[in-house]
C-alpha cells in the first residue's frame, strides 16, 4: 500500500472556517455527553448514598479492567425524547474488557427513574443484546430497574421487537453457548426478573438485590399476602431456598470482583482469523479531520482525506481508481487489522454502483472486513440514468452488499439520503455497527428538496381546480415540510432514536473501527452466498 498524498491545505480561509465550526459541534457534543454520563439531580445522587449503592459508572470502574477501552453504545439515546429527563434512555451499554477479552454491557442506571425501562430503553437493551449475538461477546448485565414505565406500557411490552425481544435475545445467546452474567444490585421485578433467571451466572447483593415476579405491593394486593421484599426475593432467599441465584454479595465492590471471578473462569472464543499486523498510528493528524468537512453538508469534499486520517499510516490501496470516480473502493488497516473500504466521491452513477459491488464481492471471497464511509445524496436520477439501467445497478451493489458476510461497519460522515444509505449499508441492512458525526444528516431526501416536491405537487393539485397560489401561500406549505424535515434529519434526532450507534467525535472514528472490528472477529464469518442479480 501507499501512503495518500493529503491536497489539505491547514493555512487556508475555508479549513480554519471548517476547523472552527467542527470544533463548535464537537464541544457541544462533549457537553451533552457528559450530561447524559454524570449530570444528576442531588436527590438523586444523595438517594443511591442513602441506600449505599454506587452510581453506574462508578460500577463500571469496578468491573472492566483498568486503563482499557469502553465502546459505549447510544450515550445519547432518548436525548430528545420524554422532555430531555431520560439521559442515555436510562441505560449504559457498550463492549468492554474485562480480563483482556471484550464483553458486552448492558446496565440500568438507578440514578435516573430508578432505572425504570422506558420504550426507548427496550429499544437499547435490545440493541445491545443484537450485537452481543451478532459478535458472539459474552453478556454482563448490572440489574437494577424500577421495571417497566407503565404509563407506556403499550410501546414497551407487545410488539416484537419490544421488552419480549430481551429475553429471547437472552435464551438465543444461550443456545449460541455465549456466556451471560448477572449483577443484581437492586430490584429485578415483573418481566426484568427473568435478566438473572436466564443468565448462566448470577450474583445479588444483600440488603439491594431483589429478584420477584411481583413486588410486595403487588403480592398483598393479588393474594392478601404481606411480606418483605428481603423475604420475597433477597439474597439469603435466593442463594439457600430457591436456588435462582448463585452468589450472594456483601456489597457492590464485592459483587463485581465476584463477577470478574465467574467470567476468568468463562472459556475464550477463538477469534476469526483475518489478515491482521501490527498497528501503525496515522501519518496525518487526526484532529485535522476537523478542517476537511465542510459546514455545508452539501459541498463536496475528497473522502481520500477522510480516510488517511482513519487508517493506519495513512496508507491505501486504491481499487479502480479511474473508474466510477464517485466511489472510493480500497484496502487499508484498521488497528493492523485489513478492511475494504468504500467511501462516497459524490453520487452513485452506473459505474460506481458495478464498481462497488464487484469490490464487495473481492472483499467478502478475502474474508476482508467492510467499512463504509457515507456522504451520499443517493443514486443518479433521470432520463438518460433510467436508460442505462440505474435502478438496476444499483439494485445489484445493494444485492451484493446484503450478501456480503463479512463484518461491516459504517460512519456517516456527511449526508445519507435515499437509496444512498441503502447502498452504503444503512442501518437496515445489518451492519455490526453504525456512527455519525455531529455534522451528519439522515433523511429520505435532503429537507429543501422534500419541501419543494411536496409544494410542488400541491400547488397543481390546486391548480387542477382552478386555484393560483401567492408566494405567501406556497411558503405556509413549504416552510413547515423545511422545518420538519431540518429537524428529524439532525444527527441529534437519529441518535435519540437509536437509528445509530452514537455520534462521534471525528477524532475517535478511528478507535471505535477498530474496537469494533477486533470485537467482530468473536463470531465465524458465514458462508458466501448471493441473491439473482438483474443482468
Amino acid at each position: 500500500m501507499s501512503r495518500i498524498v493529503s491536497k489539505i491545505d491547514t493555512a487556508s480561509p475555508a479549513y480554519k472556517k471548517n476547523h472552527a465550526a467542527m470544533t463548535q459541534r464537537v464541544e457541544a457534543l462533549q457537553s451533552r455527553v457528559h450530561k447524559a454520563r454524570f449530570e444528576r439531580p442531588e436527590r438523586d445522587i444523595e438517594r443511591l448514598h442513602r441506600q449505599k449503592k454506587l452510581t453506574v459508572r462508578e460500577r463500571l470502574d469496578l468491573l472492566l479492567d483498568p486503563g482499557t477501552p469502553f465502546l459505549e453504545i447510544g450515550t445519547l439515546a432518548a436525548n430528545k425524547a420524554y422532555d430531555g429527563e431520560v439521559q442515555g434512555a436510562g441505560q449504559v451499554s457498550g463492549i468492554g474488557i474485562i480480563h483482556g477479552r471484550e464483553v458486552v454491557i448492558h446496565a440500568d442506571d438507578p440514578s435516573i427513574k430508578g432505572g425504570a425501562w422506558y420504550p426507548l430503553s427496550v429499544k437499547k437493551i435490545v440493541r445491545t443484546l443484537d450485537i452481543a449475538i451478532e459478535n458472539r461477546l459474552p453478556v454482563i448485565h448490572l440489574c437494577d430497574s424500577a421495571g417497566g414505565f407503565l404509563p407506556l406500557q403499550s410501546e414497551l411490552f407487545p410488539d416484537r421487537h419490544a421488552a419480549g425481544r430481551i429475553f429471547r435475545n437472552q435464551c438465543t445467546l444461550s443456545k449460541m453457548g455465549v456466556p451471560q452474567i448477572a449483577v443484581v444490585l437492586g430490584h429485578c421485578t415483573a418481566g426484568g426478573a427473568y435478566i438473572p433467571a436466564l443468565c448462566d451466572y448470577s450474583v445479588i447483593v444483600r440488603g439491594n438485590g431483589g429478584v420477584f415476579l411481583g413486588g410486595p405491593p403487588l403480592v398483598k394486593a393479588a393474594t392478601g399476602e404481606v411480606v418483605t421484599a428481603e423475604a420475597l426475593g433477597g439474597a439469603t432467599m435466593h442463594t439457600t431456598v430457591s436456588g435462582t441465584c448463585d452468589y450472594a454479595a456483601d456489597d457492590e465492590p464485592h459483587a463485581m470482583a465476584i463477577a470478574r471471578d465467574i467470567f476468568a473462569n468463562t472459556s475464550p472464543i477463538p477469534k476469526q482469523a483475518i489478515d491482521r499486523i501490527e498497528a501503525e498510528a496515522p501519518f496525518y493528524d487526526p484532529k485535522e479531520l476537523y478542517g476537511i468537512v465542510p459546514t455545508d453538508w452539501k459541498t463536496g469534499f475528497d473522502m481520500r482525506e477522510v480516510i488517511a486520517r482513519v487508517v493506519d499510516g495513512s496508507q491505501f490501496h486504491e481499487y479502480q481508481p479511474d473508474y466510477g470516480t464517485t466511489m472510493i473502493c480500497g484496502y487499508a488497516r484498521i488497528w493492523g487489522c485489513k478492511v475494504g473500504i468504500l467511501a462516497n466521491n459524490g453520487v452513485l452513477f452506473n459505474d460506481s454502483s458495478l464498481k462497488a459491488a464487484h469490490f464487495m464481492r473481492l472483499c467478502d471471497r478475502d474474508r476482508t472486513p467492510l467499512v463504509f464511509l457515507q456522504n451520499i445524496t443517493g443514486y443518479m436520477v433521470g432520463r438518460e440514468y433510467e436508460e442505462r439501467g440505474i435502478t438496476k445497478d444499483g439494485a445489484k451493489m445493494i444485492m451484493t452488499q446484503v450478501g456480503c458476510t463479512v463484518p461491516k461497519f459504517t460512519v456517516i460522515v456527511g449526508g445519507s439520503f435515499g437509496a444512498g444509505n441503502y447502498g452504503m449499508c444503512g442501518r437496515a441492512f445489518d451492519g455490526r455497527f453504525l456512527w455519525m458525526w455531529p455534522q451528519s444528516q439522515i433523511a429520505v431526501m435532503g429537507a429543501e428538496q422534500a419541501a419543494n416536491t411536496l409544494a410542488d405537487v400541491k400547488i397543481r393539485q390546486l391548480q387542477r381546480k382552478g386555484h393560483e397560489l401567492n408566494a405567501e401561500e406556497i411558503a405556509a406549505i413549504r416552510d413547515p415540510v423545511l422545518a420538519s424535515f431540518e429537524a428529524e434529519s439532525d444527527a441529534y434526532y437519529s441518535t435519540s432514536e437509536m437509528w445509530d450507534d452514537g455520534i462521534l467525535d471525528p477524532v475517535d472514528t478511528r478507535n471505535a473501527l477498530g474496537m469494533a472490528i477486533v470485537s467482530s472477529l468473536n463470531a465465524p464469518f458465514g458462508e458466501m452466498g448471493y441473491g439473482v442479480l438483474r443482468l
